[in-house]
């Protein structure tokens, strides 16, 4: 007769086996399981929470700005400024993101006083140990543009970065290319100054954590892991979508960007995929981090569904040294240095070139060409 102690005893080594067997077959759900049950079977401390409400808390952010307001009013660069520390003071974590409908660009540039023409920006008691430029490929985008640079602007103060914010406008309404855009964006971001890192930056996904600097990595770096139209989770392990950060090495090495994906999709796949190729791997910081949260939206006109994304991603491998940074073709129509960013606009031209060919006349079938002439002759 097995005692009433050695009853209970069998009884928690079976619920503890299916308990295993239960997790290996559902992995996600390993961690809470194995936590439920050590809380039935754990005797409850003094200093623990009792009750019933043990439920995950929600992240709750602060105000972007909140950090920003001891700063100097004004720049004063001296030979003798120190060096940032190596970790900002001004970071504070999480941050709160709301999309206010009477927001303007006039506010934006009232609370970013040391914000500079064309977007620019250094910290104004340290000289920073980072430059990092913002390429943003953009058209037909205002709305979302000013909830990034009220957040962004803030958000890489707070980081002690040198930095700048440039928006590559595609001129006509010619299908959207955002990696064209991108490839434009880094050559003209380069040719105004030696950025050490360049981050490449879809305009409506808003950074939720100071934590997620905007400093390069020693590979390339896939900064958005957790956005929440994917409920914070990376929603597969190539994905390189949203922002990733290049440095100017990293992007020479796999020949930048391709120049063909006309319309959404299939870009980001093929961008992971160079990095491989090119014999690096993609960084990315952690899920509590790398969260960003999406502004909703339709899809824009003139951005389609690409439907050859899928024939060309199965070629890249062929493709990736003979389309990129060494093929592409643009024309700048325009740089503004506007107050929080620099705009300049570009010709990236359509699939047939950046100036295809005239089409030639077709000549009249010479049996008309004939009757035109007599008709002519009769009057």
């Amino acid at each position: 007769m097995f005692s009433i102690q050695s009853k209970w005893r069998y009884l928690i080594m079976f619920l503890g086996i299916q308990l295993v067997v239960m997790a290996l077959l559902s992995r996600e759900g390993y961690q809470k399981r194995v936590t439920y049950f050590i809380r039935i079977f754990r005797k409850p401390d003094g200093g623990a929470l009792s009750g019933r409400n043990h439920t995950t808390p929600t992240i709750s952010g602060g105000d972007v700005y909140a950090n920003l307001s001891h700063l100097p009013k004004a720049h004063g660069h001296r030979d003798d400024m120190p060096y940032c520390p190596k970790t900002s003071p001004l970071i504070g974590g999480p941050i709160h993101v709301s999309f206010p409908s009477r927001l303007s660009l006039a506010e934006v540039e009232r609370k970013n006083p040391l914000v500079v023409r064309g977007g620019r920006y250094r910290p104004p008691d340290c000289v920073a140990r980072h430059r990092t430029a913002i390429i943003i490929p953009h058209r037909h985008r205002e709305h979302h543009l000013k909830f990034l640079l009220y957040y962004l602007h803030p958000f890489l103060q707070r980081q002690q970065l040198t930095y700048g914010i440039y928006v590559i406008h595609q001129a006509g309404n010619y299908t959207f290319n955002r990696a064209k855009l991108m490839n434009a964006g880094f050559r003209e971001a380069m040719k105004e100054e030696d950025w050490d890192c360049l981050f490449f930056h879809d305009v409506d996904l808003i950074p939720e954590d100071d934590r997620n600097t905007y400093v390069c990595d020693s590979n390339p770096k896939h900064a958005a892991i957790a956005m929440d139209k994917f409920g914070y989770k990376l929603p597969y392990k190539m994905y390189f979508g949203g922002v990733s950060a290049l440095t100017p090495l990293h992007y020479l090495k796999m020949n930048g960007f391709p120049n063909n994906y006309w319309g959404w999709g299939g870009e980001d796949d093929d961008i992971g995929v160079r990095v491989s190729l090119a014999g690096m791997y993609i960084t990315r910081p952690s899920l509590k981090v790398g969260r960003y949260k999406m502004i909703k939206h339709k899809l824009d006109k003139g951005n389609d569904v690409n439907p050859k994304r899928f024939n060309m991603l199965a070629k890249t491998r062929q493709t990736w040294r003979t389309d990129g940074m060494n093929t592409v073709e643009y024309e700048v129509i325009s740089r503004e240095y506007l107050p929080l960013y620099t705009n300049i606009t570009v010709n990236i031209g359509t699939e047939a070139g950046l100036h295809p060919p005239p089409r030639t006349p077709t000549p009249a079938p010479k049996a008309e060409a004939k009757d035109v002439a007599e008709k002519l002759k009769e009057k």
